[in-house]
């Protein structure tokens, strides 16, 4: 099984599917990868030499920020618009969508499921 930062490629899919599970890295990155590599991005995973499995490793590494570092930059970034306390940073905090959409409707991926909110009566002055 080939492990390129820090994930398990899996073996029976094409390199150019496998390598997009790792975090950071998209189909056009694939290609870039391929490219740079001279590694045929239609081969299977489990049909790589270790070699080329190195190659791959190598070119990732020194050429893209992927999985942990890039994660720890995404939330460097989401954690500094907080402290800042700009319209974006506040959204974040407040778990709403930050980039304008409409939340009268909608938003649950962001909102979490809908909580009912009133429907008590009052009680009856005597």
């Amino acid at each position: 099984m080939a492990r390129i930062a820090g994930v398990d490629l899996p073996e029976n899919k094409r390199l150019e599917i496998a390598l997009t599970y790792i975090y950071g890295i998209g189909r056009s990155r694939v290609m870039e990868i391929c490219e740079g590599t001279g590694i045929d991005c239609r081969k299977k995973v489990g049909e790589l030499t270790p070699e080329e499995i190195n190659t791959l490793r190598k070119f990732i590494d020194e050429n893209y920020r992927v999985e942990g570092d890039l994660r720890r930059e995404v939330q460097l970034g989401i954690k500094k618009l907080m402290d800042l306390g700009c319209y974006r940073g506040q959204r974040h905090s407040r778990g709403l969508p930050v980039r304008g959409q409409q939340t009268r409707t909608n938003a649950r991926t962001r909102k979490g499921r809908r909580r009912t909110v009133g429907g008590t009566k009052k009680a009856k002055a005597k």
